[in-house]
């Protein structure tokens, strides 16, 4: 840390750099004196957009410059969507704080005045696996008698809604936090049709943003102030499963976990081959490990 200045990376996006601002305003509301700089970093993930994450490299690709940086002392902390964190974090370095979980739903948009009734094939953009096997498994409810096909779409969410409104895809898939951070929920170009978590297993950690840091930088009192100990307790949870899942970007895999009454609950959906298997359980808070492995083996 530099004078009283907490330097913050994150990538350059306008939905990164909003996530970001919502860390440095959390800090300044806490009220210890310091303030935020952000430190904008372009990622390998951001500059291979023709090809899926799972060609070449997996989540890692937006993190590990920042990793490098943290070590190297040129950035405090480093501010992650926690759904791109990979499930191994260079030596030393840790999720230090999680913010209050964001809306964790996926969302269908839709241009606004679009009508996909009596269309005979659906054309979604999505790059995630875990979306494709879901809005295909459903997609013949939506959109009755049509065939559902998903095309490769990456890019930030103003790339993504631009190809969507220029006609390449009929509907796009996105999380339903991002759209709200960037202030286009309410945006009259598009129609969103927003998944219930039973129905649409969101990503693990999807609508939670993670602080990430050095372990040993003493910088670990700053961020306290910003922990959302039930956010916290659902991110490690899920990150446990898909620990025990060897999880990556290369399969289909959703967990999402929420707390209510003292019980934790979660649900998840995999597919390996060309069985789809969905799991939905409940546990005590006090046995996280034991809920995480039977999640896992319920998936697995």
């Amino acid at each position: 840390m530099k004078s009283n200045t907490i330097r913050i990376g994150t990538r350059r996006s306008a939905l990164a750099v909003a996530q970001a601002n919502l860390v440095a305003d959390a800090l300044k509301k806490a009220g210890n004196g310091l303030s935020a700089e952000l430190v904008l970093k372009q990622t390998e993930g951001d500059r291979i957009l023709d090809k899926p994450l799972l060609e070449f490299g997996g989540k890692g690709v937006f993190v590990t410059e920042f990793e490098q940086a943290l070590l190297r002392g040129e950035i405090d902390f480093a501010v992650h969507s926690a759904k791109d964190l990979p499930m191994e974090l260079e030596e030393g370095l840790g999720i230090v704080a999680v913010l209050e979980r964001g809306d964790p739903r996926d969302v269908l948009v839709t241009p606004a005045l679009s009508d996909l009734s009596g269309k005979k094939e659906i054309i979604i953009g999505t790059s995630s696996l875990r979306r494709k096997i879901q809005i295909e498994e459903i997609g013949a409810a939506i959109w009755p008698g049509a065939l559902v096909r998903c095309e490769n779409l990456r890019g930030n969410v103003q790339t993504r809604l631009s190809k969507l409104m220029e006609g390449s895809y009929d509907g796009i898939l996105l999380a339903a936090a991002g759209l709200k951070r960037l202030g286009l929920w309410e945006d009259s170009r598009y129609h969103y049709h927003c998944f219930d978590c039973e129905t649409f297993i969101p990503a693990g950690g999807q609508g939670i943003l993670a602080v990430e840091g050095r372990l040993d930088s003493g910088l670990e009192a700053v961020v306290k102030s910003i922990e959302d100990e039930e956010a916290r307790m659902c991110l490690s949870l899920e990150r446990k499963i898909l620990r025990h899942l060897n999880a990556g970007c290369h399969e289909p895999i959703g967990v999402y976990s929420r707390l209510g009454d003292g019980d934790m609950e979660v649900l998840g959906i995999s597919r390996r081959g060309e069985e789809i298997k969905r799991i939905h359980l409940w546990g005590g808070i006090w046995e996280l490990d034991r809920l995480a492995q039977l999640a896992a083996d319920g998936l697995a």
